[in-house]
C-alpha cells in the first residue's frame, strides 16, 4: 500500500555514514526531512546533497533534522560526502542512509517489492528513488515530492513547504499559493466569520469561502 499523508512513516534500523539509527527514534520530538537518491558518485544527487549542506542553519532554525538514503553502501557514502563537500564548499553534517538491500526504498514505497539490483547496475535501475519526505514530530508523514533523474530537486521550494507545514500546524491556518512566512494566511473552512474575527482580529473576506488574516505573531 502507498505511504500516503497523516499515515506514520515506517519505522526501521539502518547503517549510516554517522552510525546505526532506528529511525522513530533519530527523529525524536523533532520534524524531519528524508531524501532520496538513486546512486552515489552521480551528478544532480551530489548538487542535490551540495544544497541542502549549505541550508543547515536553516534547518537547525526550523528544528528539523535532515536525513539522506542512496542505495549504495556506508564506505562509498563517505568517500562520496568528501566530493559533495568540495562542490558545496561547506562540510555535510547530516547522516546518509545505507540502503543496499533497498529495504527503505521499499517500506517508503519508492520501489517495487520484487527489485532487486543487478551486477554492474545504473542508476536507471533505481531511477524511483528520488523522493522527498517531510515527516512532523508524530512521525506522521506532512508531504513527499518525486522527481525524475534529470531535474535537480528545489530545496528553497522544500524549505518553503516546511515553513508553510509548521506554520500551519502550529497556528490552525491554511497557506495561499506561493506563500512566504509573514504573507496573510487563509482562514480555515472550519471557522465560522465570527470565531476567525474572534481568534485572528480583521479578516479579509475575499470570497465566502476565502477569508486571509494577518499572520499570528
Amino acid at each position: 500500500m502507498s505511504l500516503r499523508i497523516n499515515d506514520v512513516v515506517p519505522d526501521f534500523e539502518a547503517d549510516t555514514s554517522q552510525g546505526s539509527i532506528r529511525f522513530h527514534d533519530w527523529i525524536g520530538d523533532s520534524w524531519a526531512i528524508l531524501f532520496s537518491h538513486p546512486k552515489d558518485f552521480t551528478p544532480v544527487c551530489t548538487t542535490e546533497f551540495g544544497a541542502v549542506a549549505r541550508l543547515n542553519e536553516e534547518w537547525q532554525k526550523r528544528g528539523t533534522k535532515v536525513i539522506g538514503i542512496s542505495v549504495d553502501g556506508v564506505e562509498e557514502h563517505k568517500q562520496w560526502i568528501n566530493d559533495i563537500a568540495s562542490y558545496a564548499g561547506c562540510e555535510v553534517g547530516f547522516p546518509i542512509i545505507a540502503d543496499e538491500s533497498l529495504k527503505v526504498a521499499k517500506l517508503f514505497d519508492m520501489l517495487p517489492a520484487d527489485a532487486y539490483l543487478p551486477d554492474g547496475r545504473t542508476p536507471d535501475d533505481s531511477a524511483t528513488v528520488r523522493a522527498v519526505f517531510i515527516i512532523g514530530p508524530d512521525k506522521k508523514l506532512k508531504l513527499s515530492m518525486v522527481y525524475p533523474m534529470n531535474v535537480g530537486r528545489n530545496f528553497a521550494e522544500v524549505l518553503r513547504a516546511l515553513d508553510a507545514l509548521q506554520t500551519a500546524s502550529g497556528v490552525g491556518v491554511a497557506t495561499p499559493a506561493d506563500w512566504t512566512v509573514g504573507q496573510d494566511v487563509i482562514v480555515p473552512l472550519s471557522l465560522s466569520d465570527e470565531a476567525a474575527k474572534a481568534k485572528f482580529g480583521d479578516v479579509d473576506k475575499i470570497l465566502p469561502y476565502l477569508r486571509k488574516v494577518k499572520l499570528p505573531k
